[in-house]
């Protein structure tokens, strides 16, 4: 089940950009992408991905330094707040990524430690952190082993891919010709590895919203 939108702050960012998709692409191309969510909510992902009161598997992944980062690491220091983003070709992601930054002091406040994954290859998750000046970890995971594991991962529709690969060369960010992204996934992961909170959500416009995280957070004390 995923977890209950809260309209929100990032949420309004979001819907502007909505808005300008909707409006700056043809009836054909609004029409893929919305066929594309829907194979998405209808693949059964979201049933199979962990949830509430699962126990979050670890990882080891390295970071923009090419230091080892794992999860069970960083839970040894406090909560862990995961979430996925598809890319820095995404508006979307990009926004969100924005908004984290803003609100990190938040976080830190809570006592959490804000993770993002992609499966975009290292340089180019380390373009992304650049470019927002991101101060969070910022994870590669390439081939998404990590996302297959929490069961976030889905294949793009053939139309959605073909207009991804013309656009921006997803292949190429990604390594692979899997096709396949992440959605856009978040988790708040206790001390104890067992996961408090979870946002699944088949339309990647859509993202959790700051207030939910940071009373899953609130509450866990």
């Amino acid at each position: 089940m995923e977890a209950t939108k809260n309209k929100g702050e990032l949420d309004a960012l979001l819907d502007v950009k909505r808005k300008e998709g909707i409006a700056k692409y043809s009836e054909e191309k609004n029409q893929i992408y919305t066929e594309g969510i829907a194979a998405v909510a209808t693949s059964g992902i979201l049933d199979k991905a962990i949830n509430v009161g699962d126990k979050a598997p670890n990882f080891n992944l390295k970071n923009a330094l090419n230091e080892s980062v794992s999860l069970y690491n960083e839970l040894e220091k406090g909560p862990v707040v995961l979430t996925w983003y598809r890319g820095g070709w995404c508006p979307y992601c990009n926004i969100t990524l924005q908004y984290l930054q803003q609100k990190l002091p938040a976080f830190k406040k809570a006592g959490a430690t804000l993770i993002a994954l992609t499966p975009e290859l290292p340089d180019n998750s380390l373009s992304t952190s650049e470019k927002n000046k991101l101060e969070f970890t910022v994870l590669s995971d390439v081939g998404n082993t990590v996302g297959k594991e929490y069961g976030v991962v889905f294949k793009l529709t053939n139309e959605v891919a073909s207009i991804y690969e013309a656009a921006f060369g997803l292949n190429e960010k990604n390594g692979d010709e899997s096709n396949e992204l992440p959605l856009a996934a978040t988790y708040v992961i206790d001390v104890n590895g067992i996961i408090q909170y979870a946002f699944l959500d088949a339309d990647y416009r859509e993202r959790a919203e700051l207030t939910e995280i940071i009373a899953a957070l609130k509450k866990r004390k």
